[in-house]
């Protein structure tokens, strides 16, 4: 048992000194972007974005178990440039905004890491429900420009919306529905690598 104990220790201890070396970018919203597309009446698709959004990634090319990331949206800055469909998407309809204001995502884990693509796996939490989901991931790169270091990634999945209760739909004259049920996600980040917290100074020796 006392082995076990040392092994499961060890194991964690890796854990921790790996993702206590990730360097750390917050997600700059100007230069990035969050979309998607669904299916619409059977024959095309139909894009939308959220304007709003927040979160980090943690990042270090030699380490990749280090890597991770989380993020907020505003589910009430969904655009598809129609005003009126906003509004009902905005509506209990669909994202039911008034009662679940935010679309969050949380890392779990990295597997099949190579030449900068792994996929990112973590829950998904929109409309109140929590789901696994498995993001393709790849690094665009990290350059230093005027003293600041910025990173690039980008991020796709699929997901299917009945799995987090959103449900509606209409029934064509012609036959089918009018949406799909697969929703495809797009991520594109730009993001700043943040100041490393300033160790407090050691108390003076009595």
């Amino acid at each position: 048992m006392r082995s076990k104990n040392i092994a499961v220790a060890a194991v964690l201890s890796l854990i921790l000194s790996a993702q206590a070396f990730a360097a750390r970018f917050v997600i700059d919203p100007v230069h990035s972007d969050v979309s998607f597309k669904i299916r619409h009446m059977m024959v095309s698709k139909v894009s939308g974005r959220f304007g709003g959004f927040s979160g980090e990634v943690n990042y270090d090319d030699k380490n990749p178990a280090a890597w991770s990331a989380q993020a907020t949206i505003d589910a009430a800055s969904i655009d598809t440039d129609n005003a009126n469909r906003d509004a009902h998407l905005e509506s209990p309809d669909f994202f039911d905004v008034q009662k679940y204001p935010a679309i969050t995502f949380k890392s779990t884990g990295v597997k099949n890491v190579s030449g900068g693509k792994a996929q990112l796996s973590g829950l998904l939490m929109m409309h109140g429900v929590e789901k696994p989901v498995v993001l393709d991931m790849e690094v665009g790169g990290v350059i230093t420009e005027k003293g600041k270091t910025k990173a690039g990634f980008e991020a796709a999945t699929k997901v299917n919306r009945k799995d987090f209760g959103i449900s509606w739909n209409k029934m064509l004259d012609s036959g089918g529905v009018a949406l799909g049920d697969e929703v495809e996600i797009s991520i594109r980040i730009e993001a700043e690598l943040a100041e490393a917290p300033k160790m407090p100074a050691p108390a003076p020796k009595k």
